[in-house]
């Protein structure tokens, strides 16, 4: 019977003193648990408030990046490319109706002047045709513009012209993509996805990839996907616009009881708090408290006050988020429960965890006074 009292005495002092350990923080941990990010509530006087996560929250935070182009962008219609423009190169073939001609020479019944540039000016030389605006005209007008000039000098000329290259209206593309540089918009790249096709396209997943057009004061950035989904985003260019590409540059934190530790980058345009834990590894089945999963943020104005409904609240407000992934709809809700940009998802330890840390300390530490004291004795 004492001796059963004895043990009885030696469980619930042990018990006792495990409280105390826990209680008073001394364990190692990955943070707070469970109740004491509830202690810290606006509810309980603290600085954030906590909410459960249910479908009227789901809806009222489900908020991703607007991307877009003004309509200055979008409702410019397609350059005409048939235009020269100054720094264009123009080719010509000029048959002579004569057998010594101007031009072609002796024997020869044509002459051939390739990469003529057109000037700052829009002007370019011809032998015999003489200084001729080259610049606002098709080639077609040119032809007849250099035709009426040489038929003075050499009867009926037949003229070929040709537009050899477009430097004169370009685009620079940078970026990640293939290849960085200034092109020409011709006939086949005069739309956004075409030039993006021309430099080699996207180096990054499509998934994350942002392309942002620079024209004079108006600027947009649309999703690189949007261009095949939404054929008014493949707007028409013009000379002079900055087309970057990036990498989708959001991310969010992943801390507690997790597979891992870590800073996370998008990897689509949308992510919600299960995936987010899944590419981390899923909770760590050793340490993880399901009831426990906390998304910690903080939210503009206008959304805490369409959560919180409420309408005293002015600036962002700390929030944080309440995951049960045991309720009866827990795992639907993380399913649509939107991550953004510098949210810190955190999952809490399991109590039984704590639990085994303050045995394991104690015990540790009572075998090791115990070795202490058998060595001294």
């Amino acid at each position: 019977m004492t001796s059963t009292v004895y043990r009885s005495a030696r469980v619930a002092a042990l018990c006792v003193l495990v409280t105390a350990v826990s209680a008073c923080g001394l364990l190692p941990r990955a943070g707070p648990t469970r109740n004491e990010i509830f202690a810290g509530s606006v509810q309980r006087e603290g600085d954030a408030f906590v909410v459960e996560v249910n479908q009227r929250v789901t809806a009222a935070t489900a908020v991703v990046p607007a991307l877009g182009f003004p309509p200055e962008l979008i409702n410019a219609g397609v350059a005409d490319t048939d235009v020269i423009r100054p720094g264009d190169r123009v080719s010509f073939t000029i048959y002579e109706n004569v057998t010594d001609g101007l031009l072609a020479g002796q024997g020869s019944a044509a002459a051939v002047i390739e990469e003529v540039e057109v000037d700052g000016a829009g002007f370019i030389f011809i032998p015999y045709a003489g200084r001729i605006r080259a610049a606002g005209n098709t080639p077609e007008a040119l032809r007849g513009v250099i035709t009426r000039n040489l038929d003075e000098q050499t009867p009926d000329p037949q003229i070929i012209v040709r537009r050899t290259a477009g430097d004169g209206s370009t685009v620079t593309v940078t970026g990640v993509v293939g290849g960085q540089g200034v092109y020409p918009i011709q006939r086949p790249t005069r739309t956004l996805s075409a030039m993006l096709a021309a430099a080699g396209g996207v180096t990054v997943a499509p998934e994350i990839a942002q392309v942002t057009l620079v024209r004079g004061n108006h600027r947009g950035t649309i999703w690189f996907q949007d261009l095949f989904r939404d054929p008014t985003v493949d707007i028409a260019l013009r000379g002079g616009d900055r087309i970057l590409v990036e990498e989708d540059s959001r991310d969010f934190t992943a801390l507690g009881a997790t597979g891992t530790q870590t800073i996370v980058p998008f990897e689509s345009q949308v992510i919600s708090a299960i995936e987010a834990i899944a590419s981390v590894g899923g909770l760590n089945p050793n340490l993880a408290d399901p009831t426990g999963v906390f998304v910690l943020r903080n939210e503009p104005e206008p959304i805490a006050r369409a959560v919180l409904g409420r309408d005293d609240l002015i600036g962002a407000q700390r929030m944080v988020y309440v995951l049960d992934l045991t309720a009866p709809t827990g795992m639907f809700e993380a399913r649509d429960f939107v991550i953004r940009d510098g949210d810190t998802v955190y999952v809490t330890a399991a109590p039984i965890t704590q639990w085994n840390n303050a045995i394991g300390a104690l015990t540790g530490t009572l075998g090791a006074a115990r070795t202490v004291g058998n060595t001294a004795n």
